[in-house]
C-alpha cells in the first residue's frame, strides 16, 4: 500500500469502514422482508420495467418470494422472528469491527475471522440453497456476498502486514 504507517492506518481504516457500512446494510435489510419484496415483484413486472418479458423465471421466482414471506407473515408471524435474529446478527458483527477500526493491528483477528466467514457463504448457499429450493442463479447472487465481501478484507489485510511485523518487533524488543 504505503511505507507511510499513518497513510497505511487511513486506508486500512476507510476499507474497513466501507465493509462495516455494507455489513450493516444488509442486516437492517433483512428487518422489511416482506416490503422489499413487494416492490422487487413490482419492479420486475411492471411496465417500466422489461424484465418480465425477457426473463420471466425471474420475475416468476420474485413473485412467489414475495407471496412466501406474505403468506408466512400472514399466518405464522413468528417465523419472521428468525429473520429479526439475522439482521441481529449483521449488527453485532458489525460491532465487532469497532475494535479493528481503532486499532486494526492488535484487531486483525477479527479481520482473519471475517475473511473465514466470507469464505463460508459459499459452501453454505451451496449446500444450503438446493434443500431450500433456491435457484441457482439466485444461490450465486448469495456467494456474491462472500466474494465481494472478502475483497476489502483481503486488502485490508495484506497492507496490515508491514505494521504486524514492526508490532510484533517492537513486543519482542520488549
Amino acid at each position: 500500500m504505503d511505507d507511510d504507517p499513518a497513510v497505511t492506518l487511513r486506508k486500512v481504516r476507510r476499507r474497513l469502514r466501507f465493509f462495516l457500512v455494507c455489513l450493516v446494510l444488509s442486516g437492517l435489510t433483512a428487518f422489511p422482508l416482506e416490503t422489499e419484496t413487494r416492490w422487487l415483484a413490482e419492479f420486475a413486472a411492471g411496465p417500466a420495467a422489461p424484465l418480465a418479458d425477457h426473463f420471466p423465471a425471474v420475475t416468476a421466482w420474485f413473485e412467489r418470494v414475495h407471496t412466501g414471506i406474505a403468506e408466512t407473515n400472514r399466518n405464522y408471524p413468528f417465523l419472521a422472528y428468525g429473520t429479526d435474529w439475522l439482521a441481529f446478527a449483521h449488527l453485532v458483527i458489525g460491532a465487532a469491527f469497532w475494535g479493528p477500526l481503532k486499532d486494526p493491528v492488535r484487531n486483525v483477528w477479527v479481520i482473519r475471522w471475517a475473511v473465514l466467514a466470507c469464505g463460508a457463504v459459499i459452501p453454505l448457499a451451496l449446500i444450503c440453497g438446493p434443500l431450500r429450493g433456491i435457484p441457482l442463479a439466485w444461490r450465486f447472487i448469495d456467494m456474491s456476498f462472500g466474494v465481494f465481501g472478502v475483497i476489502p478484507l483481503l486488502i485490508v489485510l495484506r497492507a496490515l502486514r508491514p505494521l504486524e511485523r514492526s508490532f510484533q518487533e517492537r513486543l519482542a524488543a520488549n
